[in-house]
């Protein structure tokens, strides 16, 4: 099997999983940039280190945090390709993730949450800045939230 049918395969069962578009498209770009670099080969091919190489590589200009990713992906990549029997061993199996440091909670000030406070223009936004300020929700989840969700 070639990696490029491999992929293919694998993205149509992590769909029927029920995996979110968003991770597809995620990994989707991951084995596209695996593609890339080292062709159409067959997956009999890759080798750890030949794997640690590309992530090495390729990785000198990534973050930690987005080295990981890639890692995640190739690892699930390869374990699937494992799992269905289409590999005797998974090469990618001794691949570690990078260690990421810890981040520090970025937050607002007092002085910065009364000027949003004061920035509000109607009690439209006023309501919407206090719910959001109080509650942690993000974003998106207030504007996914209807008013029978609410337990007033």
């Amino acid at each position: 099997m070639r990696l490029s049918e491999a992929r293919e395969k694998y993205q149509l069962d992590k769909k029927i999983e029920g995996y979110s578009p968003l991770t597809l498209k995620a990994y989707c770009f991951q084995y596209t940039l695996l593609l890339k670099h080292f062709g159409d080969i067959s997956i009999k091919d890759f080798t750890t280190d030949e794997l640690k190489s590309y992530l090495i590589n390729s990785g000198d200009h990534l973050k930690p945090a987005s080295l990981g990713h890639r890692v995640r992906c190739i690892r699930s990549l390869f374990k699937w390709i494992h799992d269905e029997g289409h590999l005797p061993y998974n090469p990618a199996a001794k691949l570690k993730e990078p260690k990421i440091g810890k981040r520090i909670p970025k937050f607002l000030t007092d002085l910065e949450i009364e000027h949003l406070r004061e920035a509000c223009e109607s009690s439209l936004e006023n309501a919407l800045f206090e719910f959001f300020y109080s509650t942690g929700c993000r974003i998106g989840e207030i504007v996914k939230l209807n008013r029978e969700d609410i337990n007033f």
